[in-house]
Order: C-alpha cells, then sequence, then structure tokens
C-alpha cells in the first residue's frame, strides 16, 4: 500500500497560533487555497481512496483531493484531532495563565502521558489513530490511500511507524497542507517522503 498523510490546509486559529482541537473551526481562505493545490498535486496518484477526520478542515481539505479521483470521501472518526478539552480557543498567553504548569508538563519527558484539562493524552490519540490506520492497510493491501487529519494524529502515527518513542514526535515537524508518503513493503512501513510542502510555493 502506498499511503499519503496529509494535514488539513490552514485555518484562522493555526494563524494566530491559538490552541485548536475539536472545536469544527472551517479552512481560511489560504487554507482554501492551499487545498485547491493539494487536490492538484495528487490529482496524478491514482488514489483508490480519502480517508478524512469528521471536522470540516480536514473534511472540506480531503474534498479538494479526492474532486479529481471522481471520490466520495469516507469519514474516519478514528482520525480526529486530538481532544485539548477547555483549553481549545485559547492564545497561548492565556492558556500559560488559566493552566499553569501545563506546558511545563507537557513538554517534558512524560507530557505524551499528560491528560490535557477535559481532554485527551497524547497516547490515546496515538492508539485510536493507530488502530484506524490498522484497519486501513488491511483493507486497501495494493492501493493508494489518502488520510486526511491533523497535526498531533499525524505525529503520533509517524512515531508508531518509524519505530520512535511516542515522546519522539517533538523531533518531528508535519506543517499545515503538507504531504508524508509511506510505502509497504513486504508488510512493512517505510517513510518515503516527510512533510513536502512544496506544491505550496507562492501561497501566503
Amino acid at each position: 500500500m502506498d499511503l499519503f498523510l496529509v494535514r488539513h490546509g490552514e485555518t484562522e486559529h493555526n494563524r494566530q497560533n491559538i490552541a485548536l482541537g475539536r472545536e469544527d473551526v472551517p479552512l481560511n481562505a489560504t487554507g482554501l487555497r492551499q487545498a485547491e493545490a493539494l487536490g492538484r498535486a495528487l490529482s496524478g496518484e491514482r488514489l483508490a481512496v480519502v480517508y478524512a477526520s469528521p471536522l470540516a478542515r480536514a473534511s472540506r481539505t480531503a474534498e479538494a483531493i479526492a474532486g479529481p479521483h471522481d471520490l466520495e470521501i469516507v469519514i474516519d472518526g478514528g482520525l480526529i484531532e486530538m481532544d485539548v478539552g477547555e483549553m481549545d480557543g485559547l492564545p497561548l498567553t492565556e492558556l500559560r495563565e488559566k493552566f499553569p504548569g501545563f506546558l511545563e508538563r507537557w513538554l517534558g519527558p512524560e507530557g505524551w502521558n499528560e491528560r490535557a484539562p477535559g481532554g485527551e493524552r497524547l497516547i490515546d490519540v496515538r492508539d485510536r489513530a493507530t488502530a484506524a490506520l490498522s484497519a486501513i492497510v488491511k483493507r486497501h493491501e495494493g492501493e493508494r490511500v489518502c488520510l486526511v487529519s491533523h497535526n498531533f494524529v499525524i505525529l503520533s502515527l509517524l512515531t508508531q511507524l518509524m519505530g520512535l518513542e511516542l515522546a519522539g514526535f517533538r523531533r518531528l515537524r508535519h506543517s499545515v497542507a503538507a504531504i508524508t508518503r509511506v510505502e509497504w513493503r513486504h508488510g512493512a512501513p517505510m517513510v518515503v517522503s516527510l512533510n513536502d510542502t512544496c506544491h505550496l510555493a507562492g501561497i501566503t
């Protein structure tokens, strides 16, 4: 199987560095242009299926990718972003004031096991996303598949695929509207390209 992991296009929360989890924030104008660029970039890949998180920023991005292939997107709840609970929608300065010490613990060596106030732990995200991906891999052996999801989902999946400890997610970056390609050969995944944003040249 060939897998394209895609992060959704930009939202205003991304642009303004506001915490974003399950809040259903739409793509902004730049994000819409990025989605169309993703559609063009992946138009020649003979995709068999496009999966998406149920959140609008991901599903709208997925629709732009699926369109050139005449595909309907498939919504998978396992691909939804981390539930950041009470932090959703807070700018960084307010987050620090309202939840003192949380960011320091989150950035520590056991941050992956730190529960967001009223939300999830990163290990919860990894477990459900990995289960979703495992089912997709079994379902689409030998096909080209695109998954459109979110920052923490993609980073946690990449640690699993690359054999890293979950704490190693901070060593990786996946920009909005970036593409990572993974190939399965003889049952084992190999990351072929990571965080590719070449298709976004000129989009601001």
